[in-house]
């Protein structure tokens, strides 16, 4: 039996979606999803607790879909399964995100449990090499993607983020903390001209099997609102939730989607 641990977004939608039998679906508190309901709710102060309780219900793989806050330990409420466990998720906590999610891997592993990617699930959430929409990229397009993937290799590098907005060769902005819709936005109320492009792609050498980069339709129209021609994406590296949408939005606003070999 697999158990979906799922954040907000709608990624956890998409993947019971494809799955033959409905998951047992939990939620850490403070990062409940908004697409599904789950079945069980933990805090990470009963992490232990809550580990033997998926193994009372047979379940043996775990897959983490969804976006979710990094919540604050209260030691009071450390249970006694979970304390053995309180130095490995207190260095997963102050860790970048990357640090975090091969911290909670591991934890996950050493209890008996296979991790799943949700590209693992669903394989055709990716997609493969190609422009499939009406606009291609041209060459000053092509000189950003290349300089775009140069900057996400060092955001990997200090485990920031996982997406760029890269204009005639210059970084206007890129992904922190506050995530893809936040930097968009950011562009967005800048009027300091048009064009340049979207770059997105997992981390060098990040364990994909968690927080694999994920776009939708929404992100297409944040990235025509903050002015960008184009979306760049990893092949075969980025979720595309919702593709056919995503393809059809980038037509209507006349941008390009280039799934870019890396």
């Amino acid at each position: 039996m697999i158990a979906l641990i799922a954040g907000r977004g709608a990624l956890p939608a998409e993947l019971i979606a494809r799955l033959p039998e409905r998951p047992l679906v939990c939620a850490m508190a403070g990062s409940e999803p908004d697409t599904v309901e789950a079945e069980i709710t933990f805090r990470l102060e009963q992490l232990g607790s809550f580990l033997e309780q998926l193994k009372a219900e047979n379940v043996t793989e775990i897959c983490l879909a969804g976006a979710v806050t990094r919540p604050q330990i209260d030691p009071s409420a450390i249970d006694a399964a979970t304390l053995p466990l309180v130095p490995v998720l207190q260095a997963a906590i102050a860790a970048g995100d990357d640090g975090a999610l091969r911290a909670v891997i591991a934890i996950l592993e050493e209890s008996g449990f296979a991790v799943k990617g949700a590209h693992e699930i669903a394989p055709d959430l990716l997609m493969d090499e190609g422009v499939p929409t009406q606009v291609k990229p041209g060459e000053i397009d092509k000189a950003d993607a290349e300089r775009a993937s140069v900057i996400a290799f060092g955001l990997s590098a200090a485990d920031i983020g996982q997406a760029c907005a890269v204009r005639a060769g210059q970084a206007i902005a890129i992904e922190t903390l506050f995530g893809t819709d936040w930097m968009l936005a950011s562009l967005a109320t800048r009027p300091d001209g048009q064009g340049g492009l979207f770059y997105k792609a997992p981390k060098a050498g990040q364990d994909r099997r968690a927080d694999l980069p994920t776009i939708g339709p929404a992100t297409v129209e944040g990235a025509a609102m903050a002015g960008l021609n184009g979306i760049v994406l990893e092949a075969e590296g980025v979720i595309v939730l919702d593709r056919e949408e995503v393809i059809a939005a980038c037509d209507r606003r006349g941008m390009f989607l280039w799934l870019r070999q890396v």
